[in-house]
């Protein structure tokens, strides 16, 4: 009997996360929460009618192959943050492309901030995010993406890999921002060139969808003075484009920024600087 080794598929890390809210005596309450596989969902107590929500994959990181879907729907009135526990690490990828998908809704009157932590991208990483977002036409939303290519403080490059981010925020059913962004094979090469990220290896978007646009246009300027970046508002739309040398650096311009969009209010206590 002839005995024939045949190739075995590594295991994935899969999960599926859902968050709808409701307001109910003048608080955000839970209506919905659904988690799956390696995806959780925490809800540390707050001290105001707001809620935290805090994402995490249990898996530890992401390589090829990996699915993480999360969904967040606030209902009319309510206030969420939404962040994770720690950054995202994404690994070397033998085969495959990791992919991680959130969809997000906010009713009328609601405002989410969707303010995950770092996105890690080692070597011969390989992910493709998408960001998509529903609002009411009286809703507010701010979104942060940061991105370390590798960690300066480790060592560690990133020669080559992927990384796609896809972007899409509707108002009403009518679109109010689209990007694309991509790295492929040669990152290094790319992220030196000095249009793209003239050699820092650590750099972010934040986003705003609200009235308060054009009021915080005037105080980010001023806080980004000196700082690889840049701030534009129009119409209800503010986008702030920030990079640096290492994440350290990043997050200490990255937290006060945040701060500002925030009306002054601190980050999630899970952030550290």
């Amino acid at each position: 009997m002839t005995i024939v080794a045949t190739a075995t598929r590594p295991q994935r890390a899969e999960g599926r996360g859902h968050l709808a809210a409701k307001l109910l005596d003048g608080r955000t309450r839970i209506r919905e929460l659904y988690q799956e596989g390696a995806a959780k969902i925490r809800l540390p107590n707050t001290f105001d009618a707001s809620m935290e929500a805090v994402i995490i994959n249990t898996a530890g990181g992401l390589t090829g192959g990996d699915r993480m879907d999360w969904s967040v729907v606030a209902g009319a009135g309510t206030k969420i943050d939404v962040t994770t526990q720690a950054c995202e690490k994404i690994y070397k990828a033998s085969a495959g492309v990791a992919e991680v998908t959130t969809r997000i809704e906010a009713g009328a009157g609601a405002r989410v901030d969707w303010l995950p932590q770092e996105t890690i991208l080692f070597d011969r990483a390989a992910l493709f995010r998408r960001l998509d977002v529903d609002l009411d036409e009286s809703a507010e939303f701010l979104a942060v993406e940061a991105v370390l290519l590798g960690r300066k403080a480790m060592g560690e490059t990133v020669d080559t890999g992927l990384f796609r981010d896809r972007w899409r925020i509707r108002r009403s059913g009518r679109l109010i921002h689209a990007e694309e962004l991509r790295f492929s094979e040669g990152v290094a090469a790319l992220s030196a060139r000095q249009a793209v990220l003239g050699g820092q290896v650590a750099f972010a978007t934040l986003l705003y969808a609200g009235p308060l646009a054009e009021a915080y246009l005037g105080r980010l300027r001023s806080l980004l003075e000196g700082a690889m970046g840049g701030a534009s508002a129009w119409g209800d739309k503010l986008v702030v484009r920030l990079a640096a040398a290492d994440g350290f650096t990043l997050r200490k311009i990255l937290i006060p920024v945040i701060s500002v969009l925030r009306n002054g209010a601190p980050v999630p206590k899970v952030w550290n600087l």
